[in-house]
């Protein structure tokens, strides 16, 4: 392989990979022409696939949590005779750090976690102060190694390039006929999702009375998620009859192209909110339980809709105090009030 290569081992949220392709800019940015491939989780090649620095999505074949071993030392020797430069990786874990290990990779870096010495040989310490928010510190593991990068890590870190994912208008026409969707009326996307827990999700009773303003003033209005999620959207299509839902419907590549389609999105703290951002629509974020100081949306666009409390955030899955006025007590009309007319 002639050039810089360089081997990503990503993360497992989606929230996360969106993220991390800060760290891609900026090293295609510091080494052109970089042949950048990124390991991670089956579900995010699609999402790869629409970042022009990555040149190859690898299937992690491990399933979550699973230390499997013998799985990973093959998959290292493997890749061994691609002959990378460098591996970066993303997760904290020591289980992501053994693949790049059995491939000889010569240059491993990463933030020291669960006891990596010797895993990594390029381990940075992180410094929370310096880099506030996780894309500064994905995109800080661009720089080269230093002795004052081993000792404080992000430093350094002052412009990161903000994620753009690439939306193709045929795949764009494709998904919009085969779902029976038109663009004849002004859409509004809701994103009332989020895997990590109910505390990050604002009620779907707020979620329908935005839906059903939207839907009296002529709009139409797109409900987005997994098929997990079929319980959330369904509730809120309940409430405000008119809405398509989508949920379970479409895959991430789909979403990217359908995403883009809105005047304005509105989403919990989710990894479909980092995909609106990433392709340039008027965000509106509603945080509760976790803090957008740390995982903000990444977009000029964007605004982010939070009340502040004392007891936010608490970055719990389920709220601890059971009331959960983080978002309980952010009304609609808030919304309503910075949303487009």
């Amino acid at each position: 392989m002639s050039g810089f290569s360089v081997l990503i081992v990503g993360p497992s949220w989606v929230g996360d990979m969106l993220m991390a392709q800060s760290l891609f800019k900026a090293l295609a940015a510091r080494h052109p022409g970089i042949a950048l491939d990124v390991l991670a989780p089956e579900w995010s090649h699609g999402i790869l696939a629409r970042m022009p620095e990555v040149r190859r999505a690898l299937v992690a074949p491990f399933g979550h949590g699973r230390f499997a071993l013998a799985q990973r030392w093959r998959l290292g020797r493997e890749l061994s005779a691609v002959g990378y430069d460098q591996a970066i990786v993303l997760p904290n874990s020591w289980k992501s750090a053994l693949v790049p290990y059995f491939a000889g990779i010569p240059q491993r870096t990463g933030y020291l976690g669960e006891f990596r010495h010797g895993l990594l040989n390029d381990a940075r310490r992180l410094d929370h102060r310096s880099s506030p928010k996780l894309v500064e510190r994905y995109a800080a593991l661009a720089l080269p190694p230093s002795p004052s990068r081993r000792g404080a890590g992000s430093e350094g870190a002052t412009s990161v390039p903000q994620p753009q994912l690439t939306v193709l208008p045929e795949a764009q026409r494709a998904s919009l006929s085969r779902l029976g969707l038109s663009l004849d009326r002004t859409v509004l996307a809701l994103c009332p999702g989020a895997e990590f827990g109910p505390a990050k999700r604002w009620p779907e009773a707020h979620y329908a009375a935005v839906a059903r303003s939207k839907l009296e003033a002529g709009w139409q209005v797109w409900l987005f998620g997994s098929a997990r999620d079929r319980p959330v959207t369904e509730a809120i299509r309940r409430l405000a009859d008119g809405c398509v839902d989508l949920a379970g419907r479409t895959t991430l590549e789909e979403s990217v192209d359908l995403l883009a389609c809105g005047a304005a999105v509105v989403s919990n703290d989710s990894g479909l909110m980092h995909i609106a951002a990433a392709v340039e629509v008027p965000v509106f974020a509603v945080y509760g339980s976790t803090d957008p100081g740390y995982t903000p949306p990444l977009s000029g666009r964007a605004r982010v809709l939070r009340l502040g409390l004392e007891c936010s955030p608490c970055f719990k899955r389920v709220c601890p105090l059971g009331h959960m006025d983080c978002l309980n007590q952010l009304m609609p009309e808030k919304v309503l009030e910075a949303l487009p007319t």
